[in-house]
């Protein structure tokens, strides 16, 4: 059986309790896209869902399967997976939309996770320090980081228990010794569930959209025996070279050229060392907290190291 065929199944299946649809015909659909349009799978797929969806008035959300599998939060590796969670409300944030009713941060023994509860799911109101059992949440990841949603299919239990919240963070340090193409002053999609950054002007779920603007730096770091790569998001960017997100947009627009921003910001901080904290996505340390330990000779350090 074919790749496109076998998805086909996959996707009716999901569809069976809401819609008949015949998997040859989806079949056809993702040919269409894959073969002709030259669309990569993972898209495809989210193009013919989303049409089935519109066609039918519903909404991703509904098609939670009967069953979602248990795990810890240390073990999410994959998007739009159907999951459930024991697990503690560690922090809340302040919702940068509307649309969300809730986001913050999760925790079980393996370490912690964020999550978004959207208005329109209609959940109840979760507390921080609660313990909770979450069944039917779906996971989501850019540039790495996973997290997850909860959603109108989501069940919510209180746990009279305490789940315990274990210390998922890395600590690194060396010399930034390059900065990432992608780095900079760069566009996200602006939907609501979605923060991918955007290429010529395409999100790869949501086609061509008006972007949003936001800073990141991809780094590497180099202690003389290990590389690690890093990413240090708007928050942590700002900080570090002292440019906002406004600065670095009137940068941009007196050049006419976003690349000036990722070139000022590596003539600020390329060669200095960092010791910097966050949990590690994939290959990335996600930089949560930073420091320069102090006057380091760099050169004279990594030649020390590399010696030994």
């Amino acid at each position: 059986m074919s790749e496109l065929r076998q998805e086909a199944e996959a996707m009716a299946e999901q569809f069976s309790d809401h819609l008949e649809v015949d998997p040859a015909e989806i079949e056809s659909r993702l040919e269409n896209l894959v073969d002709e349009y030259r669309v990569p799978l993972e898209e495809a797929r989210r193009s013919v869902t989303n049409s089935y969806l519109d066609d039918a008035g519903l909404d991703r959300d509904e098609l939670a399967p009967g069953g979602a599998t248990r795990v810890q939060v240390a073990d999410i590796d994959e998007d739009e997976q159907w999951v459930d969670l024991r697990v503690t409300l560690v922090d809340l944030w302040e919702p940068r939309s509307d649309s969300i009713a809730q986001v913050g941060l999760l925790g079980d023994e393996s370490g912690t996770i964020k999550f978004v509860a959207f208005e329109t799911s209609d959940l109840p109101v979760l507390s921080e320090g609660q313990s909770y059992a979450l069944s039917n949440v779906v996971t989501d990841e850019y540039e790495g980081r996973y997290s997850v949603k909860l959603n109108r299919t989501t069940q919510i239990t209180e746990l009279d228990e305490s789940i315990e919240v274990g210390d998922d963070a890395d600590t690194v340090e060396g010399a930034l010794v390059d900065i990432q193409s992608g780095s900079g002053l760069i566009k996200r999609c602006p939907e609501d569930d979605c923060t991918r950054v955007l290429q010529n002007g395409r999100c790869s779920e949501h086609g061509q959209v008006d972007g949003e603007f936001d800073l990141r730096i991809k780094g590497v770091l180099d202690d003389g025996e290990t590389v690690t790569e890093v990413i240090f998001d708007r928050e942590a960017t700002e900080r570090l070279t002292g440019m906002t997100l406004e600065e670095a947009k009137d940068l941009a627009m007196d050049a006419l050229d976003t690349t000036v921003v990722a070139e000022e910001m590596a003539d600020d901080v390329l060669g200095r060392y960092y010791r910097v904290t966050g949990p590690t996505f994939g290959r990335y340390v996600l930089v949560d907290e930073f420091e320069e330990p102090g006057p380091v000779d760099v050169e004279s350090a990594l030649i020390e190291a590399r010696s030994i």
